[in-house]
């Protein structure tokens, strides 16, 4: 759950930085609602970079900002955009949130931006005392460091050392220290052992866990779910909404997926993961490429019981996609020889690995379900590929010039080669299963509780439900610790 109990000595103190900083926090409301941002803080973002590192920039934690990368403001509704049948090969409509305008990059700041601010508007968290430790697979880290630079606070990064070179870079303009942990994608466990590690050796630290803390989750219920419907208003029309497809990392981004079934109670769910690394579909293990999410445990903050479906996606497709998207003769293909439109083609990369592998959890799911034109489906695409340009200099290297008989491979070997297959649907009992390999991570070696672990599935749906209810009261907090900074 989130603790909202306050500490007042550490409170002074957080506020003061704050003050120092010129640090406003946003609300959820404003998340939402952009244009309830005050006059002056739209006024100073005018002259701001998308990505600076800058105070301001919290109020850009926002699906809705305009996507420019220096001077702008808002836009009426959430970055969008739809993916055409010539690039899905199925008739249902496929639409995504698109994450690359926000700070960072990423979607992961939001999730960050979630787990911080409970404890910092309490005075839980004292940016003049404590280190803040951001374990992450990637992004969550980045968006983690980020705020932290921001309360001139010392941040932690914990990632395995097989991530893209880009994430390295960046961290090394913001993080204070980097720990690498062995490994790839996949190599969770490792991230926790070194959390323990420090926990035992350091009394200085406070660690944000993207895998367990509740602001992950409440912000993708809240915001995200809220940024689905807006689009939905949009472009649905006379259609049927059926459901959303998310790899999971962190779970976070699933949250989403609770919304979005309480506006329409008919709608799926269906959570991702890599073929190589089968955890929800198999209890399997293993290492694979799909940066962006992680494996061989299930997130604390997952709600299985409302997960109706689990489809795996096999790591070579996305990262052949890659190449299609992105390499000029695989453009050319697409808008020549495909009839794809040329206006999304030259977007195409918008959409980093992991956003390829939700495009094509979400084909997988049009064709179980047998969607017609009259269905619409929804995804995220969480990052671009600006933060995977070293991947695509491997492939290069590895495999030589993208030609056009590399885009026809591309196109019907691994896009349109999509099938029902790796997939399950869930019944009651495999949503149990799925649950109690929470035991394993979170009871056994994390220490969490177990009367906890049983609420998350026989009070349900009320243990979800006091969650979703957090946000009315952790605003309240943020304009009261805001008004005591006095910068508003």
């Amino acid at each position: 759950m989130i603790d909202l109990t306050k500490n007042e000595e550490q409170l002074k103190r957080t506020v003061e930085r704050c003050r120092e900083r010129s640090i406003v926090i946003p609300t959820y409301d404003q998340m939402k609602h952009p244009e309830k941002i005050p006059d002056s803080i739209r006024s100073a973002l005018k002259k701001k970079g998308l990505w600076d590192v800058t105070p301001e920039n919290l109020f850009r934690i926002t699906w809705k900002n305009e996507p420019v990368a220096q001077g702008g403001l808002f836009r009426e509704l959430p970055n969008y955009m739809e993916i055409p049948h010539e690039l899905t090969g199925v008739d249902a409509r496929i639409i995504a949130l698109v994450g690359k305008y926000f700070p960072t990059g990423a979607h992961k700041v939001g999730a960050t931006f979630g787990c911080l601010v409970p404890p910092l508007v309490t005075g839980q968290f004292d940016p003049t005392f404590h280190k803040a430790v951001w374990p992450s697979t990637g992004n969550y880290c980045r968006g983690g460091a980020y705020d932290a630079t921001l309360l001139a606070c010392e941040s932690i990064a914990i990632l395995p050392e097989e991530m893209s070179q880009e994430r390295f870079d960046w961290l090394n303009t913001v993080a204070g220290e980097i720990i690498k942990t062995p490994g790839s994608e996949s190599n969770v466990k490792e991230i926790y052992d070194m959390v323990w590690h420090l926990r035992e050796t350091r009394e200085n630290i406070f660690v944000f866990n993207q895998f367990s803390e509740f602001g992950n989750y409440l912000f993708h219920y809240d915001v995200t779910g809220n940024a689905m419907v807006e689009v939905l208003d949009k472009e649905l029309g006379k259609g049927k909404y059926q459901g959303v497809c998310l790899t999971t990392g962190s779970a976070g981004t699933l949250g989403c997926g609770d919304f979005m079934k309480q506006y329409e109670p008919t709608s799926k769910i269906a959570a991702g993961e890599a073929v190589q690394c089968p955890t929800l579909w198999l209890n399997g293990y293993g290492a694979h490429r799909i940066e962006g999410i992680g494996d061989k445990h299930v997130p604390w903050i997952h709600n299985v019981r409302n997960t109706d479906m689990i489809i795996a996606i096999d790591d070579n497709d996305p990262m052949n996609i890659i190449r299609l998207f992105n390499e000029p003769a695989g453009r050319k293909f697409l808008i020549e020889d495909i009839g794809a439109p040329a206006d999304i083609v030259n977007q195409l990369d918008l959409l980093g690995i992991s956003s390829i592998a939700n495009l094509l959890m979400s084909i997988k799911f049009a064709q179980y379900y047998e969607l017609t034109e009259n269905d619409v489906v929804l995804t995220v695409f969480t990052d671009s590929m600006e933060l995977y340009e070293s991947r695509l200099r491997e492939a290069r290297a590895a495999h030589g010039k993208y030609t056009r008989d590399d885009a026809i491979r591309g196109y019907y070997g691994h896009l349109m080669a999509q099938k029902t297959d790796a997939m399950i649907e869930l019944d009651h009992y495999d949503r149990k299963r799925v649950h109690h390999l929470k035991y394993f991570t979170w009871i056994e070696q994390q220490k969490f509780g177990l009367d906890e672990l049983n609420a998350q599935w026989y009070d349900y749906p009320a243990y979800w439900e006091n969650i979703q209810q957090l946000t009315p009261k952790i605003d309240k907090l943020i304009v009261e610790f805001n008004e005591k900074v006095g910068l508003t």
